[in-house]
């Protein structure tokens, strides 16, 4: 903000993207240099939503990383806010961490907050004590989370670093939550913190970003007998199955999947725009190639672009 001579975080996105562009090559600058006192080299890598949910983006956003690290590397990765087209918005970063965590297949993933613990109510107040570990979500049932800082400054708050832990935790990843000064004796395995136990074996690293990092741009109606080919049978989604379509959305873009109650059952990739399926409804896929070409002979979700919810 200071170089701007923005003396509040901005409320416009135009403002917030021009402020996040100058603050990028700073922030990337004094990695470079606190880093290189250390004999470590520093790469920027800037990531979308798109980076890792499509699959040949995916794929690349994955190998930069790995050989960042299998080069001696440390990637400083960020969200690529200057041309993000949804609002920054409250806890990005913890959740980006999170995500990012999943990508790498991280061993571990450190959240630094400026309050050393997850505590059962503010901190300030007697009577509040620490809370060790966290196992799973009976844990956190009587615990009071505030939603920002003392420091007034980021986007996070000790809410969004839950959710980050419950994201990380859920793609099989322990999570230590604790203050910048003590991030030394985390790594060290200190009893210092709040350790998040995982709560299961790690899924698919590009559907968990899927599940996770999007938000679905239509709907698609299914009959019972397509619910169940999805979800117990882990198949793809054809236009036999689909009784109704809602949204606007482009090939590619993320949807839900919904039973005849409305419940979203799964998400994924859609491979039509949402202008061509009404036609192509209850059909199956044999008789769509002979009738329109053989480009209308694939799935409307591949079952390597859905996941289940």
């Amino acid at each position: 903000r200071a170089p701007l001579g923005l003396s509040r975080r901005p409320r416009d996105l135009a403002t917030q993207q021009a402020a996040a562009s100058v603050g990028q090559g700073l922030l990337i600058g004094r990695y470079s240099a606190g880093l290189a006192r250390h004999g470590r080299t520093v790469g920027q890598v800037l990531l979308t939503v798109d980076d890792v949910t499509r699959r040949a983006h995916y794929r690349n956003a994955y190998r930069t990383l790995r050989k960042l690290l299998d080069l001696g590397a440390v990637p400083i990765v960020n969200e690529n806010d200057t041309v993000a087209t949804d609002e920054i918005r409250f806890g990005d970063n913890d959740r980006l961490a999170a995500l990012v965590a999943a990508l790498v297949h991280a061993d571990l993933l450190v959240l630094l907050s400026d309050v050393d613990a997850l505590y059962t109510g503010d901190p300030a107040r007697p009577g509040t004590v620490r809370i060790e570990e966290v196992r799973d979500e009976q844990d956190l049932a009587d615990v009071a989370i505030g939603r920002a800082g003392r420091a007034g400054v980021g986007t996070g708050g000790m809410v969004t670093k839950v959710e980050a832990a419950r994201i990380a935790t859920g793609f099989g990843i322990p999570v230590v939550l604790t203050s910048a000064s003590l991030a030394p004796e985390a790594l060290a395995g200190a009893d210092v913190g709040t350790l998040f136990h995982r709560v299961r074996q790690r899924p698919t690293a590009r559907l968990f970003w899927l599940a996770h990092a999007t938000s679905p741009r239509g709907r698609l109606h299914l009959d019972p007998g397509a619910v169940q080919a999805v979800v117990g049978r882990r198949k793809s989604l054809l236009p036999a199955g689909i009784t109704a379509v809602d949204g606007t959305f482009t090939a590619g873009d993320p949807v839900d999947l919904v039973d005849a109650a409305g419940a979203a059952v799964a998400r994924g990739l859609v491979n039509y725009d949402a202008v061509e399926l009404p036609s192509l409804l209850g059909r199956s896929t044999s008789e769509l190639a002979a009738a329109l070409g053989p480009a209308y002979e694939r799935e409307v979700v591949h079952r390597d672009d859905l996941v289940l919810l």
